[in-house]
């Protein structure tokens, strides 16, 4: 698994620019077998964000992107995109959205909708169905009336600001939505958000794990 998300990686910025936080050894062992380099972390970093900061504090990269484990298809051309909108001194984070477009995605309490500004900034996550459409009763016709959009868990910082999103405090809206991007939002800071045509095919669970695999045994996913 790890290996396939480094190898993706890879596509996009070159072995040279692609490193693997962890503080497991086997993970570190599988990496550099593969011909990876890994940054060993401490064991009780608390999230993924505080591990990838841990690891960028001793490199020399403006920008950091923070692509976790459980990713193996990830489109090497979206982490492109990603980058790129650096290129704008006034950005200092960023995070893929796609489009909604069946109703089981805009309901389901396990994806994470969020809404944004005219100028691409995110203005809420939130794992409930946002914006409300409160003149259309039918929930199941509202992809008729509002374009929605789903959050994809992927994170681009310049890396002074994500040592920075470290010591900022949990605030009442991310404890109440378990999600740590709000941590950024309820501090006053902008995350800038890039619509995407690619849509996760994160494995977190064994059913993740058996619906990839059938996918991949019967073509509708290949591994290049």
């Amino acid at each position: 698994m790890i290996q396939l998300v480094w190898q993706q990686a890879v596509k996009a910025f070159g072995a040279d620019s692609v490193y693997v936080a962890t503080d497991h050894p086997l993970i570190q062992s599988a990496v550099q077998k593969a011909g990876g380099m890994v940054i060993m972390t401490e064991e009780q970093l608390t999230s993924g964000t505080d591990r990838v900061a841990a690891a960028a504090r001793s490199l020399p990269a403006e920008v950091v992107i923070n692509l976790q484990g459980d990713e193996p298809f990830i489109d090497p051309e979206l982490l492109k995109k990603l980058a790129k909108v650096f290129e704008d001194d006034e950005i200092y984070m960023a995070t893929p959205i796609a489009r909604i477009k069946n109703n089981e995605d805009l309901t389901n309490p396990n994806l994470v909708r969020v809404t944004r500004d005219a100028q691409d900034f995110a203005l809420y996550f939130t794992r409930s169905v946002i914006p409300f459409i409160r003149d259309k009763a039918d929930q199941n016709q509202w992809l008729n009336h509002c374009r929605f959009f789903k959050h994809i868990g992927i994170y681009a910082y310049r890396n002074e600001f994500l040592q920075k999103v470290t010591r900022l405090p949990r605030g009442y809206l991310e404890q109440a939505e378990q999600l740590e991007q709000l941590r950024v939002l309820e501090s006053g800071f902008k995350i800038y958000t890039i619509e995407t045509e690619y849509h996760s095919l994160s494995v977190d669970t064994q059913a993740d794990l058996d619906i990839i695999n059938h996918k991949l045994e019967n073509g509708k996913i290949t591994i290049e």
